[in-house]
This record gives structure tokens, C-alpha cells and sequence, in this order.
């Protein structure tokens, strides 16, 4: 409970929760963010996974408004998870998850990938920073629909912006600014449905990362044990419990580093 009390919407998975499936709460969110009321979310889904061929991705929220926008959110808490290029591989990820087999191109909705930043990693004190690809002789844009927006967790100035990065960064939902915003927190911090949400999502976190630093524990074991070239594969599989494809893989990275 003291945990839970302590958390703000400006932690990840405590926003995950909070926003998931709660179509209203992230409409308002994006409504000011975007300072456009045209948002209008029919969906919302949290931690949402996009497999790729050597890297999938993990979104905290994706959210689709009525006419097929797709919306990322992103809390990033350090500067080093809040990268151009890591924004640029969201968007990629999202339009890769889009386009169907068989689709044309065309048909790629309007993105907006959105970091809400701890701090202002851009640098230059602005609420927010929005990003289109433009020609860079005249300043047209291209309009291909693409959207990179940063998000300054510092801001606090006296408008809508200001006043919600006010509240990203409250424990108490009796500080925040915004009723939809500390009626939600209010929910999984104060009520006992919300509460024991909270506590189930504690505990799958913890069996991942258990699971997660045994996973790398092995892989370390049978890395080392590929270097002696003392065993099969078949033997580090047995050994170290992963499979026997896991192994040739690492054995794979292994050479390919000599």
C-alpha cells in the first residue's frame, strides 16, 4: 500500500493501469496535449506488444480515435529511453502493425507518437514539441501524416499543459488540478477494487522480472560455456533449461563476434 501511494502517473506501469481501456481519461489527455478537441478515442490499449523480425516493441498506451488515428503514449522518465531515434522507431513499428498483408501503403492511418518526458530533454523551456517532416528549402511540409510530439514534464506554466504536467507528477489525487485525472488515480490507490488491482499487477511484475533475470542468468551460463567448447548444445540446453534453438542462436552471436 505504501507503494501504491507513493506512485504517479508519471511511472509507467502506474499510467499503464490507469489509462487502460479508459477512453474518456486519455481523450482529455490528448485533447490538451494536442490542444485539439477533434480527438475523439473509440479504443485504448496499454503495454501493447508489436512483434518484428529482429525487434518488437512494447507501447504504454495505444489509443485509436474514431477516423483511424493512432495514438502512442510514452512516459519516460530518462532522458536516455527518450531518444529521436527511438521515437522514430515507434512510429515505424506502429505503421509496420497498420499495413496488412496486401494493403497498399495509402492506407496507413495518421500517427502521433507522443513522449511525456520527467524531464525537458529538449531543452529550450517549451511546453510541448511537435515534429513533422518538412522540405527542408521552402519549410512545406510533407504531409505524410507522421507525428512526433515531446511532452516537458517540467513545464508549469499557468494554462492546460502546465496544470497536467502538474498532476502527471502527484501522488495525491486530492493535489491534482483535473477531476478525471484524481478520480482515476483516486480508484487504484483509495478503493478496494482498484487496490487489489494494483497489488495483482505488483506481483505479475515481479514474477517478470524474475523470470526475465533468470532468462539472462542462463544465457550467460551457456555463453560461457560455448567459449570453453567443451560441451554440445544439446548439453548446455539440458544444463542451463533453455532450448536447444536458444543455444544455437547464442552460439550464432557468439562467432559472428570473432
Amino acid at each position: 500500500m505504501q507503494r501504491i501511494a507513493r506512485l504517479r502517473l508519471m511511472d509507467d506501469d502506474f499510467m499503464s493501469i490507469c489509462f487502460d481501456q479508459c477512453n474518456d481519461v486519455v481523450e482529455f489527455v490528448l485533447r490538451i496535449i494536442l490542444k485539439n478537441d477533434s480527438f475523439h478515442v473509440i479504443d485504448v490499449k496499454t503495454q501493447y506488444a508489436i512483434p518484428g523480425l529482429n525487434r518488437g516493441v512494447r507501447l504504454d498506451v495505444l489509443a485509436t480515435d474514431r477516423s483511424g488515428k493512432k495514438i502512442n503514449i510514452e512516459i519516460q522518465r530518462f532522458d536516455a529511453g527518450a531518444g529521436v531515434k527511438r521515437a522514430r522507431f515507434n512510429s515505424a513499428m506502429i505503421d509496420k502493425d497498420c499495413l496488412k498483408k496486401g494493403s497498399s501503403p495509402d492506407e496507413l492511418p495518421e500517427t502521433w507518437v507522443i513522449f511525456i518526458t520527467e524531464r525537458d530533454v529538449r531543452g529550450k523551456g517549451k511546453a510541448t514539441y511537435c515534429f513533422d517532416r518538412l522540405d527542408i528549402e521552402d519549410g512545406t511540409p510533407l504531409e505524410d501524416e507522421a507525428h512526433i510530439v515531446y511532452v516537458n514534464g517540467e513545464y508549469r506554466g499557468d494554462d492546460p499543459t502546465g496544470h497536467l504536467m502538474h498532476d502527471f507528477m502527484c501522488s495525491n489525487p486530492d493535489d491534482m488540478t483535473y477531476q478525471p485525472l484524481a478520480d482515476r488515480t483516486r480508484y487504484f490507490k483509495e478503493k478496494k477494487e482498484g487496490q487489489e488491482v494494483m497489488c495483482r499487477e505488483f506481483e505479475k511484475l515481479r514474477e517478470e522480472t524474475y523470470t526475465e533475470t533468470m532468462k539472462l542468468a542462463s544465457n550467460e551460463t551457456a555463453k560461457r560455456m560455448l567459449q570453453k567448447k567443451k560441451y554440445s548444445v544439446e548439453e548446455i540446453a539440458d544444463i542451463t533449461g533453455l532450448s536447444v534453438a536458444e543455444v544455437k542462436q547464442l552460439e550464432k552471436e557468439i562467432l559472428a563476434t570473432v
